[in-house]
């Protein structure tokens, strides 16, 4: 059984680092309230982008572009040659975010040689590297700091790779909010679009729907909107994982923070016992000592009358 300042020194270091679970919680929860708000602000123009585009596509459903499929390629998908994104933290001690994300990836991954990989976040880059797996391009801070013109900086490189015959298709593996508590990992395809999922979309009843023109042609307007609409879908998956990643980072350290005060209260209850049992052994050996001391005392009375007795 371990001493009372062994038991001391283990409660002040589980105290230490509660400070630090804390500091590391306010801190997320800041930083998801500033990320919320960025894309809470930024959504009205992108939902407006993702609503014309549709319009388009609805107005001209047998529109053919190269940024747009009709999903026919899904029926023959060897051969294709593919490009994932994904969106990883710069740091751990995220409780299961990035390795939901890794898992996801490393599936569509195996088997699959052909291939273009495209990582955001240092977990990410340092596990592929780890597994031996070729990165294309690493965005170096993109996760820690989600802007627009980190989102434009990676919508170039997909839209160079996707123009230049490297790849066929182009997917993003990123983890989104579900509610307050729960968060989701997806995997989307940003390129080519498939008009079957804007062909679907539910118009309201009081919706106009009017006719319109494009100029100076509809391929000039789909050439200027699709590059918009996947940087803006790009933009909001990273600050959708960011938001996720504090989320995550909150609830793992909230989790350390009572499993602390579960193990403070049971290191005490463990010093008490401790500390009862040593007083105890030290009243057990002062009253020891003091029956000893008793017992001498009589015995040197007793010495003490048998000599007089002799001496008579």
């Amino acid at each position: 059984m371990a001493n009372t300042r062994e038991i001391q020194s283990r409660m002040k270091s589980i105290e230490d680092t509660m400070k630090i679970t804390n500091a590391m919680y306010m801190i997320s929860s800041t930083k998801l309230r500033r990320a919320k708000k960025e894309l809470k602000d930024t959504e009205p123009y992108f939902y407006t982008l993702q609503g014309m585009l549709a319009r388009v596509i609805r107005h001209l459903p047998e529109v053919q572009h190269k940024y747009i499929s009709d999903g026919s390629e899904q029926g023959a998908q060897e051969g294709r040659k593919k490009a994932f994104l994904v969106i990883t933290a710069d740091k751990g001690l995220a409780g299961a975010y990035n390795h939901n994300v890794l898992k996801l990836a490393e599936e569509q991954l195996d088997g699959d040689t052909d291939h273009h990989l495209l990582v955001v976040g240092e977990v990410g880059r340092q596990y592929f590297h780890m597994k031996k797996i070729p990165v294309e391009e690493h965005f170096l801070y993109t996760a820690q700091n989600p802007t627009m013109h980190r989102a434009r900086v990676i919508t170039a490189k997909i839209f160079e790779l996707y123009e230049s015959g490297a790849v066929d298709e182009v997917h993003m593996i990123f983890t989104s909010m579900k509610n307050g508590l729960q968060t989701e990992t997806n995997q989307i395809q940003l390129l080519p679009i498939d008009k079957r999922e804007f062909q679907t979309a539910k118009v309201p009843v009081d919706m106009y729907q009017e006719e319109f023109g494009y100029k100076p042609s509809l391929e000039a307007v789909l050439n200027n909107v699709i590059p918009n609409y996947v940087c803006g879908y790009i933009y909001g998956a990273l600050v959708e994982s960011y938001c996720s990643e504090h989320n995550a980072r909150m609830v793992a350290m909230q989790a350390a923070n009572d499993s602390s005060q579960a193990m403070i209260h049971d290191l005490s209850v463990e010093y008490n016992r401790v500390r009862q049992a040593a007083i105890t052994q030290e009243i057990t050996e002062v009253i020891a000592g003091a029956k000893a001391q008793k017992r001498k005392k009589q015995k040197r009375m007793q010495e003490k009358q048998m000599q007089s007795i002799e001496g008579v």
